[in-house]
């Protein structure tokens, strides 16, 4: 097989303070959630509200992301599991078979969208005092701009990959084709850290890197196109009079953001979820259908602009 750019990914887990590693996802997390605070902070001073709501916005968006992700998950991809280990919705770690910490693995972005609309009907209702739609169609700018940093942070955890491809673009995830377990047994070499970075610069285990096919980094396919969404968005609100159009905004969101979804979900390999019951679509795009569906009636629906 020919790999083109013939690149070996196997990242650190973080940034190594000693006592301390900073991972690179939630390193990505944090970056998302800052620049999206300081964008909403020129939002809210071009449209004269107080910055005090701008930091309970903040613990809202926060809270609805990381909450409805994870539910987005749970109810979504994984409840054939979760049903039977409820503890472990909430619980960064699991009893069975042996007491082990998981973090909370598994986040799902329609979930996340989900909840942000939810909170942000309570948040403009109980903080804001203005309409629901005026806060959704701006704090889609900075949803926009950390979704390619949550995409970045998949990719630095070689998660949500694509399927295997002889394409230019193929990249080796040596951390997705073996375990901790399965790199030392291989290796013999008691530390999965070493055992990893042995895999894929030592040529005394070639053959095992020859095991690691090209895939499809689709998780870096999703934030390139993410980086244009954001572009468009910034566009529309800053330099044209859409922002007056209320729902527009919003609705262009939904469209393009999970139009990409829809694009990318194609050469995704399968995350579970209800696909093999409904076929033809993987979970990700079924769900995808709907929210594109809800941003095409806000674009067509959207209120002309009115001075403000």
């Amino acid at each position: 097989m020919t790999h083109a750019l013939n690149i070996v990914w196997n990242p650190s887990e973080g940034i190594d303070l000693g006592f301390f590693v900073i991972r690179y996802y939630s390193l990505m997390f944090v970056i998302a959630f800052g620049l999206g605070w300081y964008i909403m902070k020129n939002i809210f001073e071009r449209e004269n509200e107080s910055i005090d709501k701008l930091d309970s916005l903040f613990i809202w968006t926060v809270l609805a992301t990381l909450i409805g992700a994870r539910l987005g998950h749970v109810f979504f991809y994984d409840w054939e599991y979760y049903r039977n280990h409820l503890m472990e919705i909430i619980l960064p770690f699991r009893f069975n078979p042996n007491f082990e910490f998981t973090g909370y693995q598994g986040l799902a972005s329609h979930g996340a969208a989900i909840s942000i609309i939810i909170a942000m009907y309570f948040y403009s209702k109980n903080v804001l005092k203005r309409p629901q739609l005026w806060i959704l169609d701006r704090v889609v700018i900075p949803v926009a701009s950390g979704a390619i940093f949550v995409r970045l942070g998949n990719f630095f955890n070689s998660e949500i990959i694509g399927h295997e491809t002889t394409s230019p673009f193929g990249i080796k995830f040596v951390r997705d084709q073996f375990s901790p377990s399965d790199a030392v047994n291989a290796t013999q070499i008691p530390n999965s850290k070493e055992a990893y970075h042995a895999i894929a610069t030592d040529p005394k285990f070639a053959s095992l890197l020859d095991q690691v096919p090209a895939k499809h980094p689709t998780q870096l396919y999703e934030a390139f196109c993410y980086i244009f969404v954001f572009a468009i968005l910034y566009f529309l609100y800053w330099k044209t009079e859409k922002r007056k159009s209320q729902g527009y905004l919003f609705g262009m969101f939904l469209i393009l953001l999970f139009s990409v979804r829809m694009v990318v979900e194609s050469v995704k390999e399968s995350q579970g979820g209800f696909e093999s019951a409904l076929g033809l679509l993987s979970t990700g795009q079924w769900l995808s259908i709907p929210f594109i569906l809800v941003g095409f009636y806000f674009v067509f629906t959207a209120e002309k602009p009115v001075e403000e």
